[in-house]
Order: structure tokens, then C-alpha cells, then sequence
């Protein structure tokens, strides 16, 4: 009996229970829910209006892709003739491009761009070709970069960087003859130093070398710029290779340094602007964006 009468007086008191809960959970207003949240755990609204989060992502690009890094690129076949405003152009990376801190883009990587516009030359008997590349794609991840000219080569003048200076003798490995790069520069042998002269300027490995760049003599191309000092990946391209190698009658109009930013000016003085398959290109990182 006295147990039945535990129980009932039990059950009897839940229902104060729950009307004490729900009392002092309505006495909570917005502001003291606010003000007991966990230090630190910002709503869906803060993170997407923060400022702080723009400035993460854009340490995080410049992180993967310094401004002043440079990037060797292998072009496709381009010709102003059958290229018309909007086409893409799909370029590979020549070789692996090292960033600090042990990272690293893989050769091969596709660097993608675009044609801006198409138009005559000065005379009226020539043509001009504007492009821009300005995103690279790299295991399914898209970064978007702003970039400039440095250097274009023939296939040919290409082709010339990689024979070495003189044959094989008997006892002579290949890999480890001198070749000489697009510019000037001297590589003895892969895995060997880049040399100009009596200074070494880098190192050598089978798929390109890694110097730091020079500032060209003329003075149109920089040296290592925005504190980025790291060897960079000039792939057969000399530390100060700067311009056009190998096109007699192609000229740089527009570098794409300066406004109009990233566009990349290329005139013939006759004829369509023609760029065979296999040409390369020195393009330099201005910005991750």
C-alpha cells in the first residue's frame, strides 16, 4: 500500500516538472540565446558576409600559386585564320612546377585560356591574335589566375634546347651531354648544373631546370618579383629569356602585364598569326584569384 502510494504521488509531479522546464526555456530571449552560444562558432550569415573568409581563400590561392611563380607551357597549334573570339586553348605545364614548402604542379597539368579578339595588323596585310590564359585545372580542382607573357619559342628553337651541343663518344652517356637552353644558358648534362658562364644559375632534371630568373638585358622582363625568389621551372627557357625565339615575322604588341591585364597582343607583320603545335611559352603568375 505505502508503495502504491509512492508511485501516485510520483506521477502526480511530473506535470510541475515539465510546466518549471518550459518556463524557464521561454525566459531565454534572442539576445541571451545569443550571448550563450559557444565562443567562437559564427552563424551561416557572419561566415558568409565576413570579410576574414574572403582573405582566408585568397591566402589559401596565393598559398597554392604565388604571384611570380612561373609556368612552362606547351601550346597547341594557333592560327588566327581558323581561331575565332571565345575559343578555348588548352596548354600543358612542360614540366613539374616546385612551389615552397615541398609542394608542387604537376607536369602535364592543363593550363587553359582563351581568344579575346582577332583582328588585322597595321599595315592591313597582317593580322593580330589576343589571348589570355587564365586558369589552370589540376586533379578536377580549377584555380583562376591572371598571367603575363614572358617568353614564346618555335618548336623548332624547342626541339634545338634539348640536342646536345656535340655527339655521344664511345664511353659518353647521353643524358649527361651539354645542351644548350632557348637564351643562352649552358646545362651540363641531366642532373647537372645551368651555368652562364662561370655563375651557376640552377640545376638541371630530365624534364627541365630550375634557376632563378634574371632580369633580360633590355630590360622588358624582371627578375624574381613580388618576394617570390624561388627557382623557378623555366623548363629549356634561359634565367632571362625574354620575348620571341624563332618568329621572324611575329611580333609582341601587348605582354598583358598592364592594362588590358592578361591579354597577350601577338601581330605578324604578314599574313595570319600562325603557331605550330609543340611551341612554348613562359607565363608568370601575377595573381590567384
Amino acid at each position: 500500500m505505502h508503495r502504491i502510494a509512492q508511485r501516485r504521488i510520483f506521477r502526480s509531479r511530473y506535470p510541475a516538472v515539465f510546466c518549471m522546464i518550459f518556463l524557464l526555456l521561454a525566459g531565454f530571449s534572442p539576445a541571451d540565446r545569443a550571448a550563450n552560444r559557444i565562443p567562437g562558432a559564427a552563424s551561416d550569415e557572419h561566415q558568409a558576409t565576413d570579410p576574414r573568409s574572403a582573405e582566408r581563400s585568397k591566402t589559401t590561392c596565393d598559398d597554392a600559386i604565388p604571384a611570380g611563380t612561373i609556368l612552362p607551357v606547351v601550346l597547341p597549334s594557333l592560327s588566327s585564320k581558323s581561331l575565332k573570339k571565345g575559343d578555348q586553348i588548352r596548354g600543358k605545364l612542360a614540366q613539374d612546377v616546385r612551389l615552397q614548402g615541398g609542394k608542387r604542379i604537376r607536369g602535364g597539368t592543363n593550363v587553359f585560356g582563351s581568344v579575346v579578339d582577332i583582328g588585322s595588323g597595321g599595315a592591313g596585310s597582317g593580322a593580330t591574335l589576343t589571348i589570355k590564359f587564365d586558369r589552370l585545372v589540376q586533379r578536377g580542382e580549377s584555380t583562376t589566375i591572371r598571367t603575363h607573357l614572358r617568353a614564346m619559342a618555335t618548336t623548332v628553337a624547342i626541339e634545338q634546347a634539348q640536342i646536345p651541343t656535340s655527339g655521344p663518344g664511345e664511353s659518353d652517356v647521353y643524358d649527361w651531354l651539354t645542351t644548350v637552353q632557348v637564351g643562352g644558358d649552358v646545362v651540363y648534362g641531366k642532373e647537372g648544373p645551368v651555368e652562364r658562364g662561370t655563375r651557376i644559375l640552377g640545376e638541371s632534371t630530365y624534364d627541365g631546370v630550375f634557376v632563378r630568373t634574371l632580369a633580360s638585358a633590355d630590360g622588358r622582363c624582371r627578375g624574381s618579383v613580388y618576394g617570390n625568389d624561388w627557382p623557378q621551372a623555366l623548363w629549356v627557357f634561359s634565367a632571362d629569356a625574354c620575348g620571341l625565339y624563332g618568329f621572324p615575322n611575329l611580333e609582341i604588341r601587348h605582354v598583358g602585364r598592364t592594362e588590358p591585364l592578361g591579354e597577350i597582343v601577338l601581330e605578324s607583320k604578314r599574313g595570319p598569326v600562325k603557331i605550330r603545335g609543340g611551341s612554348g611559352v613562359l607565363l608568370r603568375v601575377d595573381r590567384c584569384e
